[in-house]
């Protein structure tokens, strides 16, 4: 449908899983897409897929819990595309699990950083950009756990994702009389690299399948479809929003 055509946007953590689902998506809906991640050579294949496909896409590698890559990002596009529409802040990270009494300041700090700060940092150097075009979109990458649900051990992933839905509220409180719109996707399970590493048992899969009412977990492709949503003119009066893209997790009790 193009739904984006003539739009620019920024993605983190878009060298693997929702990020990188993301972007090929927004790329064939007609979007310039600006991709970043730790991982070049990732990144890279992302761009010549996309490239591949016809869509257009420049990669910045770096660490989003830094505040000078999230302003490299907005300078790349501006750059190179003049103009800013659509930012996914969907970097982040689990982080260390275990017995919360026993988490290292070290490993509070970087998911903080990774999900929260970096999420914020992308915002401050977003928005100027985004309000200079009429019905721009900023999306965070939040998560049912610590919203509806919880798992023990994860005290530090919980509080920052959390978080993610506060800065959500506020931001869109603050812009919104500006035109800008700002809301936060909330995965359930999704099959990612980083699903896999937690859930590498047929026991553990099946545990956190049956913890959906669909009793299965997403695809990438499907969260992207979400984020597709809400960075598009279809979701013209929908901000503050915390959309719940979970399979029925936060409502499953059996």
């Amino acid at each position: 449908m193009n739904r984006l055509t003539g739009k620019v946007a920024i993605i983190t953590g878009a060298s693997s899983g929702i990020g990188r689902a993301t972007a090929r998506l927004f790329a064939k809906e007609g979007a310039k897409v600006v991709i970043g991640a730790r991982r070049k050579s990732d990144l890279d294949d992302v761009v010549g897929e996309i490239s591949a496909d016809g869509g257009i896409a420049l990669a910045l590698a770096g660490d989003v819990r830094s505040e000078s890559y999230a302003k490299a990002l907005v300078d790349l596009a501006i750059g190179r595309f003049g103009k800013l529409n659509i930012a996914f802040n969907n970097a982040g990270t689990v982080g260390e699990g275990g017995d919360s009494t026993q988490l290292s300041e070290a490993s509070w700090m970087d998911v903080l950083n990774t999900n929260l700060s970096s999420a914020f940092f992308g915002a401050k150097h977003q928005i100027p950009e985004l309000l200079k075009k009429a019905g721009g979109s900023l999306i965070f990458t939040s998560t049912f756990v610590g919203y509806t649900f919880a798992f023990p051990g994860s005290a530090a992933y919980a509080a920052s994702k959390s978080g993610l839905i506060g800065l959500t509220q506020a931001l869109a409180c603050e812009f919104g009389p500006k035109g800008l719109r700002v809301n936060s996707v909330l995965p359930g399970a999704v099959d990612t690299p980083m699903y896999r590493g937690l859930n590498n048992t047929p026991e553990s899969q099946e545990f956190i399948t049956g913890l959906h009412a669909l009793k299965r977990v997403a695809t990438p492709e499907e969260l992207a479809m979400s984020v597709l949503y809400l960075a598009s003119d279809e979701a013209s009066f929908v901000t503050g929003s915390a959309m719940l893209v979970d399979g029925g997790a936060s409502i499953t009790r059996s």
